[in-house]
């Protein structure tokens, strides 16, 4: 899977610290925090007739991530909108856009890595791209990467920070290997997620979240494809995905059982579905994983039905701000 340019990017307006400019013009300091070692945190929003879903739950991360960061300040939720609704204005965006907000410590008066040194700040970036959901409809091939997700004593992921480099070296790793991306493990071997989306199976029967997890039940008596199981990784591992949150809801009014626990790639591999979710790409169906097929190795009904009910939610509801 490679995404391909959109030609009505060409001449894109972004928001660099409240300074509109073209996307060949725009500039971040060298003396950035972003730039000198990652020092960000970043949440992706995504557009649907003129409305940004779930806005102020990625405005909540957005802010306890960059609190948890210890900056010295954050911009309030007012000031960060009204930047978003100038650059989609800037760029006559209505609809079918993805929107990548990025919050830097701020610029440095030298380079280094000590906050001390930081000297104004925070910077807002705010890229919006009209990008369609990123992933093939008929469904994607992973892998599993050798490298592991940080466990929470070493960078815990309930911060949505910029330090994606583990991210990227499996990304590499599924392109080398020909597939769309790579499942992750955490440090104890579970799955945590993939290199870019939240993953979940689906199961025959009752299953019982493991050890270290909590059962999502349903509605009883409205399960609508039989006896299955909508399971999903704990967020030990793994950021606390806003898609991940409203699919479990989703799966919750449609009768469908959830658990969430660890699992292992054995249990993966036997799934009757697999999905994954995330903002840029929505719900995409997984066809295999390391050459085992899933399921029959198509859409399944469950994956099916979850996606015509979140794609409703995201084109009905949100913020207005376009």
């Amino acid at each position: 899977m490679l995404q391909k340019f959109d030609e009505r990017n060409r001449d894109l307006v972004v928001n660099v610290g409240g300074r509109l400019s073209h996307r060949d013009e725009a500039g971040v300091s060298p003396f950035d925090s972003v730039v000198q070692g990652g020092d960000a945190v970043w949440e992706g929003l995504r557009l649907t007739n003129g409305r940004i879903f779930a806005l102020e739950e990625h405005l909540a991360r957005l802010r306890r991530s960059a609190h948890a960061l210890g900056f010295a300040s954050v911009p309030p939720d007012e000031s960060v909108v009204a930047e978003i609704r100038r650059t989609l204005a800037a760029n006559s965006m209505v609809t079918g856009v993805h929107i990548r907000l990025t919050l830097t410590r701020g610029v440095k008066a030298t380079s280094g890595m000590d906050p001390r040194l930081n000297v104004s700040g925070p910077t807002l970036i705010v890229l919006a791209e009209f990008k369609d959901p990123v992933y093939d409809r008929s469904g994607i091939r992973l892998i599993t990467s050798s490298v592991r997700r940080h466990a929470p004593d070493s960078l815990d992921p309930k911060i949505h920070h910029n330090n994606l480099l583990t991210s990227i070296l499996a990304k590499i790793e599924a392109n080398v290997a020909g597939a769309d991306d790579a499942v992750m493990l955490d440090n104890r071997g579970f799955i945590a997620e993939t290199n870019a989306t939240h993953l979940f199976m689906v199961f025959p029967g009752d299953v019982h979240a493991p050890a270290g997890g909590a059962g999502e039940p349903g509605s009883p008596g409205r399960v609508p494809f039989g006896d299955v199981t909508l399971a999903t990784p704990t967020t030990v591992a793994c950021p606390e995905g806003i898609t991940r949150a409203a699919v479990l809801r989703l799966a919750a009014a449609a009768g469908i059982p959830s658990a969430e626990g660890d699992y292992t790639l054995p249990q993966l591999y036997n799934a009757s579905e697999a999905f994954v979710t995330g903002t840029m790409g929505g719900l995409a169906p997984v066809v295999s994983v390391d050459g085992r097929a899933i399921g029959d190795g198509s859409i399944g009904p469950v994956t099916k039905q979850l996606t015509e009910l979140y794609a409703n939610l995201t084109a009905a509801t949100g913020t207005q701000v376009a």
